[in-house]
């Protein structure tokens, strides 16, 4: 009962803040477009799959929302930033194709795909990385900083006697000569693969050779080299009746590949996507320079992050609103104290922040927002009918087991209301 007093005071938070948003935005100000100050100041997270749309299919209500997200010019009231788990296109693909379904104008710069982060990640950008994924994987290495790219198709050209599972592409007649290639020094993995016995198979192989595919297999070498994943999802929603298997699917294949020929667990350098913290921190600092573009003096306080998977958009949201809070709470310990305070706290937070993703020009040092609310919409995977909803929208998801790509975690009981497109569009 506590729990549930506790989240019905945030949907009254949520409300509040939308009602003093557009309470402010119906009387701007003479030198800005936009409200610049106010009671609350908050920024959007929207998911894309079975939020925004199915596929190719756009939500109908989605699309009267962003027509109530934008004022006669085109220009957004708040900030709103896309994190989507996708990864198989650039950022500009990404932003005409929600334009043109949405109709309202996206930038790039309003868009993050689960690959996103891996910007940040500069100590892997000069090494001989091998990318596995679909669509211009090699094109998106390299936008990402990456210099030395090889793809699974380059690895079955420069070995094609690797690649033997469908007996149509086995080399016909002579045995064609081994190319050779450079050795590997990291893989990246971008997002599910076409054909995943081949790129299975090839990972596998990369792994277990350290590397140089011209080795024998050696499952005692361990620690291999270093694995970067991005979207962890299990499950996403298409035009389909059912949820469609993603990359995380994939991801529990290869892990359970490798500890069966190796006895090993596959290790990890670099989880990205939602789930994960930093995919949450990367967005919000997107969303503040949005808010800059709009003309904000004051700080986003408060996001929302709207989703449709409770494995990924709703335990990422809550668990970077644990973030938010243990950071606030260490500041406001500094400041009481004048001086360090708890080293466990202190390292939790000086970690986020040397990634360098905490401040962004023009609203502040360091000025994290105060929370992150997530708010779980039933148009993708997470289906009413997997649970009896309650006639109060305010009440909340019971806590439940949730299993990922990476383990089980126990999910925080998040706000939920199906009722949410229908809110913004009266308030805003």
């Amino acid at each position: 009962m506590q729990r549930l007093k506790l989240w019905k005071s945030g949907w009254q938070l949520l409300r509040s803040s939308f009602e003093g948003a557009s309470t402010h935005l119906k009387k701007p100000t003479p030198s800005s477009r936009f409200y610049s100050q106010g009671p609350s100041t908050f920024g959007l997270l929207f998911d894309i799959d079975g939020v925004l749309v199915r596929g190719r299919t756009p939500i109908p209500a989605a699309k009267q929302c962003f027509k109530k997200l934008v004022d006669h010019n085109g220009k957004y009231k708040v900030p709103v930033v896309f994190v989507t788990n996708a990864g198989n296109c650039m950022r500009q693909t990404k932003a005409e194709h929600l334009s043109q379904l949405l109709e309202t104008e996206v930038s790039p710069d309003q868009v993050m795909l689960s690959h996103s982060p891996l910007r940040m990640f500069s100590q892997f950008h000069k090494m001989c990385v091998l990318v596995s994924g679909q669509g211009p994987v090699e094109e998106v290495a390299h936008n990402l900083g990456f210099e030395d790219v090889v793809t699974i198709d380059m690895l079955r050209e420069a070995y094609p006697l690797l690649d033997v599972v469908d007996h149509n592409r086995r080399p016909k007649d002579m045995i064609p000569p081994t190319k050779g290639l450079r050795k590997i020094d990291a893989v990246i993995l971008f997002g599910e693969p076409i054909r995943w016995e081949t790129n299975l198979q090839l990972i596998v192989d990369v792994l277990l050779t350290n590397g140089s595919l011209d080795n024998n297999w050696n499952a005692a070498q361990y620690p291999h080299i270093p694995v970067l994943a991005c979207n962890m999802d299990l499950l996403w929603m298409a035009e389909a009746k059912n949820p469609r298997f993603g990359h995380g699917m994939f991801l529990v294949c290869l892990e359970n590949l490798y500890k069966k020929v190796t006895g090993f667990d596959l290790k990890y350098e670099a989880l990205i996507g939602k789930p994960s913290i930093v995919t949450y921190n990367y967005a919000e600092l997107l969303i503040r320079q949005q808010a800059e573009k709009l003309g904000w003096t004051t700080a986003v306080k408060q996001l929302y992050a709207i989703g449709d998977n409770p494995m990924a958009d709703i335990y990422g949201a809550n668990l970077y609103n644990r973030y938010l809070q243990t950071a606030y709470h260490t500041k406001a310990q500094m400041k009481a104290k004048g001086g360090p305070v708890d080293a466990s706290t202190e390292s939790a937070f000086s970690q986020m922040s040397s990634l360098g993703l905490g401040r962004s020009a023009g609203i502040g040092e360091a000025e994290l927002p105060e929370g992150c609310s997530s708010i779980l919409v039933c148009t993708g995977v997470y289906c009413k009918d997997q649970e009896e909803l309650p006639s109060d929208p305010s009440e909340t998801i019971t806590e439940q087991r949730i299993f990922t790509a990476t383990g089980t975690f126990a999910l925080i009981p998040a706000s939920r209301n199906h009722l949410l497109w229908l809110m913004m569009s009266m308030r805003l």
